[in-house]
């Protein structure tokens, strides 16, 4: 098991090709997709229940916005994981920490991660803009095919913030 987690994170950092003084700043970049086939179920899910992206919690603003992102596909929507979301807020936490993008994928059971890296918050404003550009990549990018995939059903949202304030973002795929 570790072995493939530390191929998966390995895989992860050379498509980010990131480091960390270049990591999201809120230009429009952001990391890559981090992915595997393997993992554990994880827990229950709960329904999103967020309509739109003009409120509520920053999760219930990253579910929905992805979901409208799909729903212009013909996709169906992706369910809240709540289980996962705080595990997911652990992961995005550590990744602030040490300032370094997918450090923590797979440590919720999540089968694919997004994740926007030191974007300026708050992190439910911010959210959006950060999943428009990973969107934006189109077919063949990774958090695109992340967000589009019909392999998995759940998405939890995780939110940490680093010691400059930037926010760090992660979405576990389930």
């Amino acid at each position: 098991m570790w072995r493939v987690v530390a191929s998966v994170i390995a895989l992860a950092a050379a498509a980010c090709s990131d480091d960390a003084s270049t990591l999201g700043n809120g230009k429009g970049t952001s990391s890559g997709a981090a992915s595997t086939s393997g993992g554990t179920s994880g827990g229950t899910s709960s329904s999103s229940g967020a309509s739109g992206t003009a409120g509520g919690s920053p999760a219930e603003v990253c579910v929905a916005t992805i979901n409208e992102y799909r729903a212009t596909k013909g996709l169906p929507p992706y369910t809240r994981w709540t289980d996962a979301e705080t595990c997911t807020d652990g992961e995005s936490q550590s990744d602030a920490t040490t300032l370094r993008a997918h450090g923590a994928f797979g440590k919720c059971g999540e089968f694919a991660q997004n994740e926007c890296p030191g974007w300026p918050g708050p992190a439910g404003t911010t959210i959006p803009k950060c999943l428009a550009s990973m969107w934006a990549e189109g077919p063949g990018g990774g958090h695109y095919e992340a967000m589009s995939s019909t392999k998995y059903t759940m998405v939890a949202c995780g939110f940490g913030t680093a010691s400059d304030g930037s926010i760090w973002a992660a979405q576990n795929f389930h």
